[in-house]
């Protein structure tokens, strides 16, 4: 059931929705969602699982990562064993993202019964060499269950995310350990709007795959309302002409009455982007952004920084996490409006890749959004103007070669 306003709607956030409608013209906005906020890997690995060996029709899983390791080869076994049980059972992978990983791994699940499709092959002799696009990946991470159940978010299937993470250890950008106890964030979304995260698969796979999928039962309707959140999926193409992701948060930046809250893995803005968060802090809004301290990119990580001295100048309020790297992508505006996805505020998600966002307008949702961002400044280090000024010759010149490759980043 669709439900572009609400009564109680302030005008600012009306138009901001008018605006993300037209940006957004096959994704409605639909009411009648629960919504469950996912914090790292162990709780969000829990309920995914769970949802998959309670499916009864078919599970649909995209990620970008899906490694050979204790994680991965857990949720092999879940797919593995429900397709046996005679679930359908299609799998959506990209070759970058698993680069590395034993063609073994992925046999396994395709003699069980799974369903492949590998994303963009790296040998161009697997795919049609004129379709052949090796900087274009799929950088999605979903998980439809039923047709009624989706989740959607930033955490791809590794170990990576396998422990909880702490504060810790000693910052840095270069140092300890970036290889365990990512922070991240994730969704569970129950309701109507699982159809739409199941178009967005169903779309990739009809795009990429020679082989035909059937997609009855994909869709039950009618799908029962679940809770009180207005939720839109929003995906993005690497060949779209205008991205509605990143269209889409602008809107809601420049609709921002009161704050707005963003955590960001891996930074790299365009012009309309910095401009929307330094008008925004300029005209009283509280704009503050949670950054890593450490990535699993020396380039994007000195990219991001590079552009801290506009923020600062601008108004915004800018951190950075301590601990492990943290890799979430999410925002909050006026205790109403939040988003959640894989998408990263850089051209790389901007330009090439495939991205899958949710859209939640709901107050309580909000409220928890909140308070998780709190929680990460709470552990982290505020920067402030003219320190950053009196930064290193060293770091300067990191963050000048890393602008020259910002469109690859």
């Amino acid at each position: 059931m669709s439900a572009a306003r609400s009564d109680d709607d302030p005008p600012s956030l009306r138009e901001h929705l008018d605006c993300e409608a037209r940006l957004n013209p096959r994704q409605p906005l639909m009411d009648g969602n629960r919504v469950t906020l996912l914090q790292n890997g162990p709780a969000t690995y829990a309920a995914m699982l769970d949802a998959i060996e309670r499916a009864r029709s078919h599970v649909n899983l995209e990620t970008y990562i899906f490694d050979d390791g204790v994680v991965g080869r857990h949720f092999s076994s879940v797919l593995q064993s429900v397709a046996r049980a005679g679930v359908r059972v299609t799998l959506i992978y990209d070759s970058i993202g698993t680069l590395g990983v034993p063609g073994s791994f992925f046999d396994a699940l395709r003699s069980a019964g799974v369903r492949l499709l590998e994303f963009h092959p790296i040998n161009p002799a697997a795919k049609n060499p004129r379709l052949w696009r090796i900087n274009n990946r799929d950088h999605r991470k979903m998980l439809i269950v039923d047709g009624r159940i989706a989740f959607v978010g930033g955490i791809n299937i590794s170990d990576t995310y396998s422990s909880v993470p702490s504060a810790r250890h000693a910052p840095g950008s270069n140092g300890d350990v970036i290889d365990a106890g990512w922070r991240d964030t994730h969704l569970r979304i129950e309701g109507p709007a699982a159809a739409q995260f199941q178009d967005l698969f169903v779309e990739t796979w009809r795009r990429h795959s020679d082989e035909p999928l059937d997609p009855s039962g994909f869709f039950p309707d009618p799908i029962p309302s679940s809770g009180h959140a207005r939720v839109r999926a929003i995906g993005s193409v690497y060949d779209d002409q205008k991205n509605p992701i990143f269209a889409t948060l602008i809107s809601a930046i420049d609709h921002a009455q009161s704050h707005v809250n963003l955590t960001v893995a891996y930074f790299a803005p365009d012009r309309r982007l910095l401009r929307s968060l330094t008008r925004a802090a300029r005209r009283g809004v509280k704009v503050r952004m949670v950054l890593p301290c450490k990535a699993d990119s020396w380039a994007i990580f000195h990219l991001g920084r590079s552009y801290y001295g506009r923020l600062l100048r601008g108004g915004v309020q800018v951190y950075e996490r301590q601990g492990p790297v943290m890799h979430s992508k999410t925002a909050s505006v006026d205790g109403l409006w939040s988003t959640v996805g894989s998408a990263n505020l850089d051209w790389r998600s901007m330009l090439h890749n495939n991205e899958a966002n949710a859209v939640i307008v709901d107050r309580a949702f909000a409220r928890q959004m909140n308070r998780m961002f709190e929680d990460d400044i709470a552990v982290s280090v505020a920067f402030e103007r003219r320190r950053w000024r009196r930064r290193s010759w060293w770091l300067r010149a990191q963050e000048f070669v890393s602008r020259l490759m910002a469109y690859f980043l």
